[in-house]
Order: structure tokens, then sequence, then C-alpha cells
């Protein structure tokens, strides 16, 4: 019981805090609340966040806030197609000594931060690319055959420009699979334009505050995953997941035609832990089955693909996810 109540405390006592963190980040980063509130999610599960959306969106105003608010070492890499894998992890150089010997010296590359942003990740080489899988799923680079820790917490937020594709290269399925959500960033509505007009065209602006430090961040990660997790929860992410996969008994003839091939089990681990950070931002003690819903879209449309006939009729994976989502009731789960 003393667990239990011990467990409610630091709960309510973190949603306090990231109340304030939201409001810190809003000061900077106007509206677009959903926007703000999945790439939170991501931090609290300890993931990483690809975000997608047009130039001039306040994508790279959202990771330097982020970078402030959460008390985090931030760098920020813009991805080139001459970008090379040394430029992200670093490289070793020979130095004299003052006594005339040599000795060869790591010189660490920007990935050796906390907060790292990848912007147009999309216009680097698959090489470059290959060079962050290490880094995000083992928070290690391995560099001239030495293994070298990354500061923790590690986080990567990666932008990409969802129209400009002239000279890019898609990530592969399996680096899309290591983000922990895709983040569409929309256009404001009329109301937001305009309070961002009248913020950041003046002669001062509002500045965010730090809320966390990197020992709170990892804190709060642990304690998400000791949030409760219902039996109705549980069975709708496996209802949920398993639904998209064209080979399971359980998809639908519309998923069967549309998906070439569904979300894994690393799916529904993503869907464990940000229905978790989703009850935290909204002050709940624990997610609901409703709140599995509402994160299917992020965690699942890109760990997912049409078939060609599918992508030729101009079908797309998020109005599916959002179709066959809403055939699912909390209280059929629940039943």
């Amino acid at each position: 019981m003393a667990e239990a109540e011990n467990l409610v405390a630091e709960i309510e006592s973190l949603e306090e805090k990231l109340a304030l963190a939201r409001q810190s980040i809003q000061a900077r980063f106007i509206g677009q609340e959903r926007v703000v509130d999945l790439t939170l999610a991501s931090m609290l599960c300890g993931g990483h966040a690809l975000l997608i959306g047009l130039p001039g969106l306040g994508k790279t105003r959202l990771v330097e806030t982020l970078s402030t608010v959460m008390g985090l070492n931030g760098n920020r890499i813009q991805f080139t197609p001459d970008l090379m894998p040394a430029d992200i992890l670093g490289s070793e150089v020979l130095e004299s000594g003052a006594d005339g010997s040599r000795a060869f010296k790591f010189i660490e590359g920007p990935i050796f931060c906390q907060l790292l942003m990848a912007d147009e990740i999309n216009r680097a080489s698959p090489r470059t690319q290959s060079a962050l899988l290490q880094a995000m799923q083992e928070k290690v680079v391995t560099v001239a055959g030495e293994t070298r820790a990354l500061d923790a917490p590690f986080h990567v937020l990666a932008t990409q420009n969802p129209i400009e594709q002239e000279g890019t290269y898609p990530l592969p399925e399996a680096q899309l699979d290591r983000f922990l959500v895709q983040i569409d960033v929309a256009y404001p509505d009329r109301k937001t334009e305009r309070d961002i007009l009248m913020a950041t065209t003046g002669t001062e602006e509002a500045e965010s505050h730090q809320v966390f430090t990197g020992e709170e961040l990892i804190a709060a990660q642990r304690l998400l995953r000791r949030m409760p997790v219902g039996e109705a929860v549980v069975e709708m992410i496996l209802d949920l997941v398993r639904a998209f996969r064209p080979d399971d008994p359980s998809a639908t003839e519309r998923v069967k035609d549309l998906v070439a091939w569904g979300p894994g089990p690393r799916a529904a681990q993503a869907l464990m832990l940000t229905v978790r950070a989703k009850a935290l931002l909204e002050g709940r003690l624990a997610p609901s089955p409703a709140d599995v819903l509402d994160m299917a879209k992020p965690v699942l449309v890109h760990r997912m693909a049409l078939t060609f006939s599918a992508r030729a009729r101009g079908e797309d994976l998020g109005r599916l996810i959002d179709e066959t989502a809403a055939q699912m009731t909390p209280t059929e789960a629940a039943a």
C-alpha cells in the first residue's frame, strides 16, 4: 500500500512539472499543442521522434526550445548529400607532442550530446544515415574499432520536408523503425498564426526557461515504466497492431488489399510506452484504451508500407490507420 501511495505521489509531482514544461515551451513555440505533446511524449519514453513538415513551421525552433526547457546539451546537424559519417560521429587525428611523440586523439562529433537535431535527415546518403542507427538504438557509437558511450539521456529529433524529394534518400525501414513516433507538423490555424506574428516580429521575444535537468528526465523515464497498465489497454494494443498485419486472421480485407507489411513487436512496445506518456501529460495516473487509438497514427504510420498497387491508386496509410482505429472501440477491447 505504501509503495502504491509513493508511486501516485511521484506521478502527481511529475505531472505538475510537465505542466510547467509545456507552458515554458509554448512561450516560444506558439500553438501546435499536439506536436508539443507528442515530442514530449517521445522524450518521456526515452525515444526519438521524426518531425514531418514544410520549411518555416517552427520545427527547429521547437527543438531549440526543448533543449532549454529540458536542460539538455543540444547540437544541430544540417544533413546534406556530401555529409560523411565522420562529420557526425567524429574521427581520430594524429597529434604531435612537445617531445616529438605522436599519438592519435579522438575528436568528438556533434552526435556527442543529449539532444541531437538531425535537420532534413533524408538529404544525406544511406551511408551517413546508417551512422545514426547504432547511436539511436544502443546509445553508443563505434569509431576506429572502439565503442564510445553517448551522453545520457540521448534523443534524436529528426526533420523531413515531405514535398521536395529531389536529391533525397528515403530512410530505410530499419532506421524508420528506430523512431518512436512520426509527428506531422501542419500549418497553424489563423488565430495561432496571428499570435505567432505578434510574438515574433517585435523588438523582444518571449523566452523559455529550464524546468528539467538531464537527471530529472531520466528519473521521469524510469517512473513512466512503473505506471500501471490495465488489461483492456494491453488487449487494445495487441488488437490494433495485429489488425494491420495482412497475414493475420484479424486483418480486414481492406488491410490485406492495401498493406504490404505491417508493424512488428517494436510498434506494440512503442504504444505501451506512449499511452503512458499521454496519460502523464493529461494528468492521469494510468492510460485508457482510448489513448491507444489516439496514439495509433504517430506510432504506426512509419512502421507499415502500402503495396505498389495501393500507392498507384493514391491510398494513404494515415487515412487507413484512422479508419481502422475508428472501427475499434474501447468497450469492445475491454469485453
